[in-house]
């Protein structure tokens, strides 16, 4: 049985700007290294043997600063952000100004990557880490698009996810169990996005 706790970067100057990012790779913004530096005292105590990382930078950056001592970041593509297609870039006013309605409904624009095929990519993912973990407990920061589709996944009603939170997964074999959610920092010190902006 491994334990995989799914950590949602620092603020990125995107989410400073709620510019939707997906692929799009912006950096972290002061107060997300902040975040980050705030985030690596609760790391320390959770007995991380493993990190891993999304390879956008505002992921690789985040856990460059978690990492305890002696433990390297490694990449997994696999767990980067969803696509998010034409919206890419742009915040919510000129998502509704461009595609009226359309954040309130459920269609997407062209290159959207869905729920399931989000899962499709990172579930796998996410066993192939286990295996290598063991019964140990790892932190892979990815982001909050990633840890969202998989709360939905068992039906779980995601709240927004502020920066540098996260929800722990334990992995049995191929099965994935949802954990219970965790804030590495004090909510005072996380700047929340909107629920959508990922």
């Amino acid at each position: 049985m491994a334990r995989l706790l799914l950590v949602r970067h620092g603020q990125s100057t995107w989410n400073a700007e709620h510019r939707w990012q997906g692929h799009s790779d912006p950096p972290l913004s002061d107060l997300g290294e902040r975040q980050a530096r705030l985030g690596a005292e609760a790391v320390a105590l959770l007995d991380i043997a493993v990190l891993f990382s999304s390879d956008l930078q505002r992921a690789r950056q985040t856990a460059a600063l978690l990492a305890p001592p002696g433990v390297d970041a490694e990449v997994v593509p696999a767990v980067k952000e969803r696509t998010v297609g034409e919206w890419e870039g742009l915040t919510r006013t000129e998502i509704e100004e461009q595609y009226p309605g359309m954040l309130r409904s459920p269609v997407r624009p062209p290159g959207f990557e869905s729920d399931e095929a989000l899962i499709t990519r990172v579930r796998p993912a996410l066993v192939s880490l286990a295996e290598r973990v063991g019964d140990r407990a790892a932190l892979v920061v990815t982001h909050g698009g990633v840890i969202r589709s998989l709360e939905r996944l068992f039906e779980s009603t995601p709240d927004v996810l502020p920066n540098l939170g996260g929800r722990w997964f334990v992995v049995i074999g191929d099965t994935l169990e949802l954990g219970e959610p965790e804030i590495l920092i004090d909510p005072h010190d996380v700047a929340l996005t909107a629920p959508r902006e990922e």
